[in-house]
Order: C-alpha cells, then sequence, then structure tokens
C-alpha cells in the first residue's frame, strides 16, 4: 500500500482535549502503520489566518484530510444533527454518549456519507454550554436583558438565547477571541473547557452554571479520500476513530472539574443555578424546542434517549 498522508485541523491550543485527542488518534494510526503512514496535525487554524468556520470546506477540498468542529457547522447537509443543539434537550452525558455509540450515532454516519462530501468517524464531547459575562451574576432570565452575548453561527442558538433575554451575535469564536476587550460583547456561552483555554475568564467575572446547550463535536474525513482507501485500512482507521472518541470522552467527563480548580475565586464568580431557576430558563426556550419539534422526526428525539 502506498504510503497515505493524514492532515488532521483544528482551532484550539494543545492543551485542549480536542487537541490531545487529536494527537492520540494520529498516535495510533502511526503506532499501527508505521511507516505506511504520516500524520500531521494543524492544531489551530486561526494561526494561519482562518476562521474555525472554514475547516469544514478545508476537509471538503482535501486541504485537511480530517479534522473536528462543531456540529452546529453541518446542519445544510444533516438537518437531523440540529437536534443535538437544541436547549436543556440533552440531559446528560451518560446517555447522549450512549445515543452517540448506538442507534442515533449510526443514523448520523449514515446520513453524513449519503448527504455530505464527510465521513463521520464520530462525535466528540465538547461539553455543556454555560454563560459567561462581565456585568452582573445571572439566576434568571430578567438577568439576562440588556446583555450582547457572542454565540455560534446557529439559528437554534440565536433563537434560544433572543428568548431568554439576550442580543445573541452570532460571529466565529476567531472574531469573538480578538474583540472580547472592546466592548462589544459583554457576554458569551460556552463550554468550560472553551472559557477557559479562550482566555474569557479574564475579561468575564461572572460564570453561570447553565448547561443550557450540549457541545457536540464532529471528527470528520474527507469522504472521497475515505472511500479511495483499501477496506482493510478503512476499518482500522475506523477501529482507532473509536478508540480516540472513546478517549476524547473520557477527557471531557473530567474536564469541568478541572476548569474549576484553576479558575481564581478572586478573579471569578461562579454560581450554579438551582432546579427551580432552571426551570425558568427552560419555560423561557419553549418556543424554540416546539418550533423544531415540528420540522424533526419525533423518533429522532427518542433515539437521544435509548438506553
Amino acid at each position: 500500500m502506498p504510503k497515505i498522508s493524514i492532515r488532521f485541523g483544528g482551532y484550539q491550543n494543545p492543551d485542549s482535549i480536542h487537541n490531545q485527542s487529536a494527537m492520540f488518534f494520529g498516535g495510533k494510526l502511526k503506532e499501527y502503520f508505521k511507516d505506511q503512514i504520516n500524520f500531521e496535525l494543524i492544531g489551530n487554524v486561526m494561526n494561519l489566518g482562518r476562521m474555525s468556520g472554514d475547516l469544514p470546506q478545508m476537509v471538503s477540498s482535501g486541504e485537511l484530510t480530517c479534522c473536528y468542529i462543531s456540529t452546529v457547522r453541518f446542519t445544510q447537509w444533516v438537518p437531523e444533527i440540529a437536534v443535538i443543539d437544541l436547549p436543556f434537550i440533552v440531559k446528560d452525558r451518560k446517555t447522549i454518549q450512549n445515543a452517540f455509540s448506538n442507534r442515533f450515532g449510526n443514523f448520523l454516519k449514515k446520513r453524513f456519507h449519503e448527504s455530505s462530501p464527510f465521513h463521520l468517524m464520530g462525535i466528540w464531547d465538547n461539553g455543556f454550554r454555560h454563560i459567561t459575562n462581565s456585568v452582573r451574576p445571572i439566576y434568571s432570565p430578567k438577568d439576562c436583558l440588556g446583555l450582547n452575548i457572542r454565540t455560534q453561527m446557529s439559528e437554534i442558538h440565536v433563537d434560544s438565547l433572543k428568548s431568554m433575554g439576550f442580543n445573541p451575535i452570532p460571529i466565529d469564536v476567531k472574531d469573538f477571541i480578538t474583540q472580547i476587550n472592546t466592548g462589544r460583547f459583554n457576554a458569551q456561552d460556552n463550554p468550560l473547557t472553551n472559557t477557559y483555554n479562550f482566555g474569557v475568564h479574564n475579561y468575564h467575572r461572572y460564570i453561570t452554571l447553565t448547561g443550557h446547550f450540549f457541545g457536540g463535536t464532529a471528527f470528520i474525513c474527507n469522504r472521497t479520500i475515505y472511500d479511495s482507501w483499501p477496506k482493510d485500512f478503512k476499518d482500522t482507521f475506523n477501529a482507532i476513530a473509536k478508540l480516540a472518541t472513546e478517549y476524547q470522552w473520557n477527557l471531557a467527563t473530567q474536564e469541568d472539574e478541572l476548569i474549576i480548580q484553576k479558575l481564581s475565586i478572586e478573579n471569578n464568580l461562579i454560581n450554579e443555578i438551582t432546579d427551580d431557576q432552571k426551570k425558568v430558563f427552560m419555560r423561557s426556550v419553549n418556543p424554540v424546542l416546539e418550533k423544531y419539534r415540528q420540522s424533526i422526526s419525533p423518533e429522532i428525539f427518542s433515539m437521544l434517549e435509548e438506553n
């Protein structure tokens, strides 16, 4: 078999759990295939002047072989994947990881292969998204009024945060990082791992553990390149991708507690909303849930809850 080159792209720093998992993936490939494979990780394409949102196009064009990027970037090809991003729909890690391992994960892999230029190797766990801001602690939707919040390029996220009372501004994370100290944004939502690794905690004193969205990350490969490989190589490639996904899930499960330990109590005030406070937030986004229940099959919702 001719030597195969894998160029893997990401958008985070070397210590992030995503880049650690990408390196684990590359290490296992080289361990198994030895000199038959060349693996290169471009851990942060933003250092090359690219946007994080450029990653799918870079994989589609063949500039990269693989990447990781938020699942919100793939609804044009696989509309059903939007179910992951609905507010408060994912209850806990164990349930969603089980769904990814079984019927829901298999369904997404089939849909990606049929409808997109990508082969889906797995869904990584980017953690539950929480709110940070530079103005005040948040305990209810009333506290969100008047805050300009950076959010992902997602209609669901924009609609949901608007329902909570925010003024959402969807932009790529590269632009957000460069503008965080300009006053354009006084709030943002992200998993704790991103909030810390992007340095947001240095500007936003208040961190509210709402867990309003679950952050799914698609681990993808160029489908044309993938389809050109021999079957035995693809089988091993997929098996190693599964190991990397499980490795990433284990890192993600530990990450929130590790990040909280790193945050300074002098600089950051962390509050976890109560169950009753969470119910108020959940009622505020009911119109968004009802809207998408009209367009997403009930069977898709049931896949998320299977044991």
